[in-house]
Parts: C-alpha cells; structure tokens; sequence
C-alpha cells in the first residue's frame, strides 16, 4: 500500500511541476500580456462607427508619393514615433540614449510570431498611407498628412512582423488581412482610422469589416 501510495504522490508532484512549466510558458508567449495600439474600441462603438462611414468610390492614386506623409517625428525626448511604438508594443525593451531598442521581444499579432530583434519589426500603418490618399487624404494639407503618419493617440500603428507588414503592403481588408484570430481586433483598429480621420470606406470594404467584426 506505502508504495503504491508513494506512486501517486510523485506522480501528482509530476502533474503540478508540469503545469507549472506550462504556465511560466504561457507568461512568455500569451499574446495577452503585450501592449497593444491605444483606444482601441468596442465591438457596439466599432459597429456604430462602421455604419457612419461615408461610402464612396476610390480616388486615383495620381499624385501620391509617400513623402506627402512625413513620418517618424520625435515624438519625445529622443524618441521618434516609430521608436515609441516599439517601446509601447514591445515586452520588456530596454533602449540606448538615442531610444532605440537594445534588447526586448515583440509578438506580432497578425501572423502570431514573436520576434527578438528589432530589425525584425516594422511599424504598420493600420490604414496604409496609400489607401489614406485614395480614402481622402489627397485632398489633406502636408501637416495633417504628417499627422495622421504619426498617430499615436489612435490605433493606427502597430508593432508587427516586417514579414506581416510587407505581405499586407497598401492593400485594404477586401484585398488582405491578418490571421482569422485577429479579425476581430483589426476591423476595429481600421474602424476607428478610418471613423476619426473621416476616411472614406468602398462598398466591398465596408461588407468585409462587417464581416470581420461579426466574428468578435
């Protein structure tokens, strides 16, 4: 009986250490313990947001050039905008007297990888600066443009995989979106771009970001 006894204790001390093990994983690479893009809202804000949208076609891309959207300002201290997204979405980053990152991790939400090395990360502009021109942003001042680049109060940039954000390039979520775990969040982060800008939206995007939110 002792030894059978005896057995079952290690065996629940096994148990306990590998759900231990388990949970100091979970600490590591839980999405849910990175920050995330500011003012993100609720699905009723997003879905009431979405419905005022204005609905119109697409304006000609003639004109466009990405310096019509100056971005990256020192944003405080030595920090430029980029920098700051990187210490705000990154877990534990250390940075040097110039405010670039030395060491940290950062999980990249749309293709749900963590990355290491900040020459890994890009800054993604939720609404890309192309689909912002074609959206209204032809018609903005040169300082409005260079605002709406380095919106930090918004949920319009985000830490992610360099390989995440090339793939994604101007594309809207008609044409490209992240992995399905991510819809939800996403459509609302390009709700809310799109709804404080005063961007508009197509018909075919409007129908997928109802899609998309649908799933939240």
């Amino acid at each position: 009986m002792s030894g059978s006894l005896t057995a079952r204790v290690r065996l629940c001390l096994a148990l306990v250490a590998a759900a231990l093990v388990v949970a100091v994983l979970a600490l590591v690479v839980d999405p849910s313990a990175t920050a995330t893009a500011p003012r993100i809202p609720t699905k009723t804000t997003a879905q009431a947001e979405l419905n005022a949208l204005t609905v119109a076609a697409e304006r000609s891309m003639s004109g466009y050039s990405r310096d019509k959207f100056p971005h990256w300002d020192t944003v405080s201290g030595t920090c430029n905008a980029r920098e700051q997204v990187l210490k705000r979405d990154g877990i534990d980053v250390s940075v040097n007297g110039d405010c670039y990152p030395t060491s940290g991790r950062w999980y990249s939400p749309y293709d749900g990888v963590t990355l290491h090395s900040p020459s890994d990360v890009d800054i993604d502009h939720v609404v890309p600066l192309a689909e912002a021109w074609r959206s209204g942003a032809n018609s903005w001042s040169t300082s409005k443009r260079r605002e709406f680049a380095n919106d930090l109060y918004w949920p319009q940039l985000r830490a992610v995989s360099a390989a995440s954000n090339r793939a994604k390039g101007d594309r809207d979520p008609t044409a490209w979106k992240p992995r399905s775990a991510y819809h939800c969040t996403y459509a609302k982060m390009w709700i809310r771009t799109k709804y404080q800008w005063k961007l508009t939206v197509q018909s075919a995007e409007k129908s997928e970001l109802q899609r998309m939110i649908n799933t939240c």
